[in-house]
């Protein structure tokens, strides 16, 4: 292992001896590592550098994360289950801390490694989308009487209003000269703004409440057990609060579409929609009980908001030169807005049945 690796890991409350310290995973965000231990029962450790670029704040990141892990592992005792495998547990340091700062300014954490635990890098089977949907409800139901104050560490994040704002400025930039070219897929966004304001405006006004969110619903956060049940979710970073609409909007964005975020093939992206069956059923069995009257009403149409945000955002990131998304070769982040507005279509087309399937499951 590397020397500095061992040597930040110690700061922390680590049981047993360290034996090793390797990478896991790709880190598209965070540097991410499994510590690994000897000693009489001693547990292995995930130990990750997080992103300051990306999370400015990270303290307040961390203590979102423990107020939802404890409150989480209340729940978790009182229904008689095991809160050291049905959420994450994290690890302080020697001094009490939950993150450790090195000489570089850099955040280090750490928490139990859960075992015999499995994931899935995506939910290509109805099965798997109801299991994805359960775990998304499972988490929101467990959080959806949390009393306490979360920092809001990703100001704007799903706000169509401070996107919009967003996209006048760099419109009315044209910083490199790309919105000449692009009147078409310009007027995609813009036909549909009073849509989508009037949408966020029932958030801003409370009709539409909001409640503790994981804003990263990708399959692959979610752990199940060797049976095949959802033990938790994981990777609680983006926790805040939101409205619970985002993270079945954003779900549905990635689960449905049968093509890629990035296809080339245009015939190749459309919403299943027995993928949004499978995960809609999943998920209302777990979050009908807790859900408004307003929250059922736009469930399905916030499949349509996080897509279209997505076609947004990355438009205006290509005619702003291409400052935000990493891209690999120059028209990446068209190819992108172009393949997110074909899911879109399809998720507009297919509205009615979507809706149908929400009555259907309440």
């Amino acid at each position: 292992m590397a020397p500095e690796l061992n040597t930040i890991a110690k700061h922390f409350q680590v049981e047993g001896e360290i034996e090793s310290i390797r990478p896991l995973g790709e880190g598209f965000i965070n540097d991410t590592y499994i510590v690994t231990t000897v000693g009489k029962d001693a547990p292995n450790y995930l130990f990750q550098r997080k992103n300051k670029a990306i999370f400015k704040d990270v303290p307040s990141m961390m203590d979102n994360i423990q107020k939802i892990t404890t409150h989480l592992k209340t729940k978790i005792v009182a229904d008689g289950g095991d809160p050291l495998r049905e959420t994450m547990t994290l690890t302080k340091t020697h001094d009490g801390a939950l993150y450790h700062r090195d000489g570089e300014g850099e955040f280090w954490t750490m928490c139990l490694f859960i075992d015999d635990s499995i994931s899935y890098e995506s939910a290509d089977s109805p099965e798997l989308a109801y299991s994805g949907g359960r775990g998304i409800g499972k988490f929101q139901r467990m959080t959806s009487d949390f009393k306490g104050k979360l920092v809001d560490i990703l100001p704007g994040f799903h706000n169509i209003r401070f996107r919009f704002e967003q996209w006048d400025d760099v419109l009315s930039k044209d910083p490199v000269g790309r919105k000449s070219a692009l009147k078409e897929e310009i007027s995609w966004v813009e036909e549909r703004r009073e849509e989508m304001m009037q949408f966020w405006a029932l958030v801003e006004n409370g009709t539409i409440p909001t409640r503790v969110t994981h804003n990263d619903t990708k399959i692959n956060n979610i752990l199940f057990d060797k049976h095949g049940e959802v033990l938790c979710m994981i990777d609680l970073d983006t926790v805040l609060s939101s409205t619970a609409l985002n993270d079945y909007g954003d779900a549905m964005r990635s689960y449905t579409n049968t093509g890629l975020e990035d296809d080339k093939e245009l015939d190749n992206v459309t919403m299943d929609l027995s993928i949004f069956t499978a995960y809609t059923k999943g998920y209302l069995e777990e979050a009908k009980a807790f859900l408004t009257q307003s929250e059922l009403e736009y469930l399905a149409f916030s499949a349509k908001y996080i897509t279209f945000e997505q076609v947004l955002r990355f438009l205006m990131d290509y005619i702003a030169g291409d400052t935000y998304y990493k891209i690999k070769y120059p028209d990446h982040n068209l190819v992108r807005t172009r393949a997110q507005y074909k899911l879109l279509q399809s998720m507009e087309a297919q509205f009615q049945e979507m809706q149908n399937v929400v009555i259907s499951y309440l």
